[in-house]
């Protein structure tokens, strides 16, 4: 009897998980913790010039620290340059996912018109108007595609070479390569649902700061430059 050669079965894609930081030492262990789960090949932390325990902490959580020129999107991008993950996946410090967060995002991604997506959210306060903004989050993606980074952006490594990365501007970062990706393929809107802190919301005031939101990002749609709209809310905060 002749044996016919066995197709070889292609290894799982691993992911990259990458997690920008900035004086996080009171959230970011959690983070970390969270996503060390199976299907994750890596967890990066990049730095852009903390001056508390960020690093000490990472030392315990991450497989590599590195430091990058401060602002997001740099230190995503630097990040993503030496990550080894066939997919990415940006996570902010203050943001954790959920159990099987891996498993999902490699489901989603076995699809091949499936280029990358990001997970709904949850946001960290008993405010009922909070709770509303999450999930208007959630709806307002999901009509859209568009995707904040409060969502954990994923997306396969050479689709992010290809689209060179995210844009080196100080605001709207997410929202910009969103739009590209959307461009690009098809967008994976997973239900399971990261946990974000509403500190933002807290700090500043919920209605102050969803009306900002809210008006920055039109701005931007309607053609407004990233470093302006950056310096407006430098100036609110």
């Amino acid at each position: 009897m002749v044996l016919k050669p066995q197709t070889p079965i292609p290894p799982k894609p691993l992911i990259s998980v990458i997690v920008p930081t900035l004086d996080e030492e009171r959230v970011l262990a959690p983070t970390l913790q969270c996503a060390r789960q199976p299907g994750v090949q890596e967890i990066i932390v990049v730095d852009g010039g903390s001056t508390d325990a960020t690093c000490a902490l990472a030392q315990a959580g991450a497989d590599r620290i590195m430091s990058a020129r401060r602002g997001r999107a740099a230190q995503m991008n630097a990040g993503a340059a030496v990550a080894r993950g066939d997919i990415l996946l940006f996570l902010h410090a203050d943001t954790l996912v959920p159990a099987g967060f891996a498993q999902a995002v490699i489901t989603a991604c076995a699809t091949a018109e499936v280029i990358g997506g990001r997970f709904d959210v949850n946001l960290t306060a008993s405010s009922p108007l909070i709770q509303l903004v999450g999930v208007l989050m959630n709806w307002r993606s999901r009509l859209t595609g568009i995707a904040t980074g409060d969502q954990a952006i994923f997306i396969r490594r050479e689709v992010f070479q290809r689209l060179g990365g995210y844009r080196d501007i100080p605001l709207m970062e997410d929202i910009d390569l969103s739009r590209r990706m959307k461009q690009t393929g098809r967008i994976a809107c997973l239900r399971e649902r990261v946990t974000t802190s509403a500190r933002r919301w807290q700090q500043d005031g919920a209605v102050r700061t969803i009306l900002l939101m809210w008006s920055l990002r039109l701005l931007y749609f309607l053609g407004a430059s990233p470093a302006r709209l950056a310096r407006v809310y430098a100036n609110t905060r």
